[in-house]
């Protein structure tokens, strides 16, 4: 299995990772080892069930494993006592299905993870209409998720994700539920974003033509790693 070799500085570190559901009967991760370099872009892809999306989930500490050892930046996830506070300031997540609250407006939805931060009310409205702009939304700043297409909707999750400047940006199947020109703009925005912002993406997919526009590709099957290389195409 080819890791990249980084020394010292490591994103994420993971050891003998394993998660058990209904009492050992589901077993979604079967001992997974792997090591994130900052800045990478990494696709994780294997058909459905095969555990990329339960990885992920570890990642972002929305769960955690039953056996093994995850690190972020050298340090235990599974030791760690502000989840909260690791998910909210270095990680950002986009989903398939948006996650946007339908009372609030595009710039309301952006600004919600910024609520309980250091920025002031007008801090906050600056970094999301920032935000609008680079993912190509200053017109639509005040229009509810009802009114947007589902690319635009995309987007705001996009931006939303970014809010406080997350290093790591947790992407599970974020171009699922859109058609293919959509689908092509929005994985076109995130890639540009993160070689303009330098954070590390981490990306699950089912779709094999997505994942080639990775830096690195790991394949799962069965709750494990069963190819991770390098990618010689885009950077």
């Amino acid at each position: 299995m080819a890791i990249p070799n980084g020394g010292s500085g490591w994103v994420f570190e993971a050891s003998g990772l394993k998660k058990e559901y209904d009492d050992g009967q589901v077993q979604a991760l079967r001992g997974v080892d792997f090591r994130i370099q900052p800045g990478e872009f990494v696709a994780i892809v294997g058909p459905s069930g095969s555990g990329k999306s339960t990885l992920l989930q570890m990642l972002g500490a929305l769960d955690h494993p039953s056996a093994g050892t995850l690190r972020y930046r050298g340090a235990s996830l599974q030791e760690r006592a502000d989840l909260a506070s690791y998910r909210a300031r270095e990680i950002g997540f986009i989903f398939q299905a948006f996650h946007l609250l339908p009372v609030f407006t595009a710039l309301e939805n952006v600004q919600i993870p910024m609520f309980g931060t250091y920025r002031s009310v007008s801090e906050r409205e600056h970094r999301a209409i920032e935000l609008l702009k680079a993912v190509g939304l200053e017109t639509r700043l005040h229009h509810f998720p009802a009114k947007l297409s589902g690319g635009e909707r995309q987007r705001v999750a996009i931006a939303r994700s970014l809010a406080n400047g997350a290093s790591v940006l947790l992407a599970d199947e974020p171009t699922g539920n859109l058609d293919s020109e959509n689908a092509d703009l929005i994985l076109d925005l995130i890639a540009g974003l993160r070689r303009e912002q330098n954070f590390t993406l981490i990306l699950v997919t089912h779709d094999r033509g997505i994942a080639r526009q990775a830096t690195r590709i790991i394949e799962m099957k069965d709750g494990r790693i069963v190819s991770d290389a390098l990618n010689k195409g885009p950077t």
